[in-house]
């Protein structure tokens, strides 16, 4: 009798956590559906179209977060978009340069770049990196290429004007057809951001800057940069305060306000360079997030701030 009893009590318990799993089940695939309901017209927007993504910083040393890229830019390229990435590599950099007892020094926020210090540059970035990144890209299943500037003359440019930073380049001219042609043949590009002049001379160069005048010369859709922040706040103590969409008006009122300040004011140069250039939209989203990309792009609300030249273009729509 007690045996009987505890079967039935069992049965019960049983059939209950199976209803609560498969009530949690719905649930999920509930959920899975709306993702992908609310994001089949962004996928149909933005089929065809070339989105320049800039990675680096901070965010590059947490090695399941590089994954999760990763992973969103190939998935791009499954669902028919043109993804380039662009990436710098500054931690890297500063990792090897205290290994080889070479100090790192910076003026507002450009690292003086001494001969000693482009040679580390261009091996960290260019030997080190950028390979990685196409080998994860390749490991996954698609098929990355990886370039510096020097590759094609794919970056021609001088020395900044400023002689006390040294070796840091001034882009003079993208070489857009060796982009396109590995774009077209279905290759993901991913591009270190180092340049050369007419000499061969090898130059370090800002990687946001290297986004943003490859976004304008290739005539591209987007231009996103994922940095350690939420985006660009009202609050720089509260995320909360998160603006997520500004005009180039809007921009300069927050840098004049002080509200814009530090590491964000070379990222949003580099963003109102573009848009006036003619770029259509330029995002600042937080790649500490997983899937940040996918959740800009793919979703109403988005996750970071978007940079338009006019607030008009998008005044129904965060895309």
């Amino acid at each position: 009798m007690i045996i009987r009893i505890n079967f039935i009590k069992y049965k019960k318990q049983n059939n209950m956590n199976n209803n609560h799993f498969n009530i949690d089940q719905s649930v999920n695939n509930l959920n899975r559906v709306q993702i992908l309901s609310e994001a089949l017209p962004y996928i149909q927007k933005f089929a065809g179209s070339t989105i320049v993504i800039k990675y680096g910083g901070s965010i590059m040393t947490n090695n399941k977060l590089k994954e999760s890229i990763v992973n969103d830019i190939i998935l791009l390229s499954h669902v028919g978009i043109k993804p380039i990435l662009i990436h710098g590599g500054g931690p890297e950099i500063n990792s090897w340069l205290e290994k080889l007892n070479i100090k790192s020094k910076f003026k507002n926020g450009i690292r003086i770049t001494d001969s000693n210090t482009i040679e580390i540059v261009e091996m960290v970035l260019a030997g080190k990196i950028n390979k990685e990144i196409v080998s994860l890209i390749n490991k996954q299943g698609s098929y990355a290429v990886g370039l510096t500037g020097k590759d094609g003359k794919l970056i021609q440019c001088e020395s900044e004007e400023d002689i006390e930073v040294g070796l840091v380049g001034k882009i003079k001219h993208i070489n857009t057809n060796i982009i396109k042609t590995i774009i077209n043949a279905g290759y993901i590009p991913v591009i270190a951001s180092i340049g050369s002049d007419l000499d061969g001379k090898s130059y370090n160069i800002n990687a946001d800057t290297v986004a943003g005048e490859i976004a304008v010369s290739i005539n591209a859709e987007k231009l996103i940069l994922l940095t350690n922040t939420a985006g660009i706040l009202n609050d720089i103590n509260n995320n909360d305060s998160l603006i997520r969409l500004l005009n180039i008006e809007d921009i300069k009122s927050l840098i004049t306000k002080r509200k814009i300040s530090g590491g964000m004011i070379p990222k949003v140069n580099c963003c109102m360079r573009a848009l006036a250039k003619g770029l259509p939209a330029a995002h600042i989203i937080d790649g500490r997030v997983f899937h940040a990309l996918l959740l800009e792009i793919f979703t109403d609300q988005g996750i970071g701030s978007m940079l338009v030249n006019s607030s008009n273009q998008y005044i129904n729509s965060k895309h």
